[in-house]
């Protein structure tokens, strides 16, 4: 009888591991990030290869499994399309910060997620970047360059100590790597300062660097504060620098 009640304890112990084991693969992939919600600057077209496009939905994805929301560009068009309904149809909160005069749905497509209208370009970014724990940049053009490297130069000043990554898809961004390389080398850009972009080849990976970043700069924002809130219209400690 002490034999049987012992093996239905074994079998019932058993039991509960089997159970535990799916909740715990469950908890680890969904492990808290240090990161609420990411701002995601990329192109507004699809772009050539394939690689992009996987690459978008790939990084939204990622952003799902780690319990964090989006920040963007708004609209539905190109990689900005497929990064944003990628985290939306996780049941991650979508935010899409656009200017007015960008909201015709000729030029963005339909909205996905929240839409914030905004009066300008400069309030736009002002916008995304108060709202954003880090940011990251997917292939893109002109407008993501211009994104990236505001916000890299605030990291430079010390007005935010937030992760900036690179998604270097299929080596998209390695002549702009070089570049700031050589800008190094000639002594235009610190060391310190080239430490502040964090790039890699894929989402998990730079998502991962990004969650161990630690800042490194010259901390000369208490200078600049006054003539910055007077550009953007927020307070640079309370908000960006958050």
């Amino acid at each position: 009888m002490e034999h049987q009640q012992k093996q239905n304890h074994l079998h019932h112990h058993h039991q509960q591991q089997q159970q535990q084991q799916p909740l715990m693969m469950i908890m680890q992939l969904q492990s808290p990030s240090r990161f609420k919600r990411v701002c995601v600057f990329c192109g507004s077209s699809p772009g050539k290869k394939p690689a992009y496009q996987i690459a978008a939905i790939q990084l939204g994805n990622e952003l799902v499994e780690r319990n964090i929301d989006l920040v963007y560009g708004g609209g539905s068009v190109g990689l900005m399309g497929l990064v944003s309904q990628a985290v939306y149809d996780g049941g991650r909160h979508v935010l899409g910060v656009i200017p007015k005069t960008l909201m015709p749905r000729e030029i963005t497509g339909e909205t996905v997620g929240e839409v914030r209208a905004v009066s300008d370009m400069h309030q736009r970014k002002a916008e995304m970047a108060r709202l954003a724990d880090a940011f990251i940049a997917l292939p893109g053009g002109y407008g993501t360059l211009e994104e990236l490297l505001e916000v890299i130069t605030w990291a430079q000043l010390g007005i935010h100590d937030k992760p900036v990554g690179l998604l270097n898809v299929d080596g998209y961004y390695n002549s702009l790597l070089c570049f700031i390389d050589k800008a190094v080398d000639e002594g235009f850009i610190s060391p310190a300062a080239r430490h502040i972009i964090v790039s890699a080849a894929t989402a998990h990976e730079l998502v991962s660097k990004l969650e161990e970043y630690e800042p490194k700069h010259c901390g000369v924002a208490s200078k600049l504060s006054w003539e910055m809130e007077q550009q953007l219209g927020y307070s640079i400690n309370s908000d960006i620098a958050r």
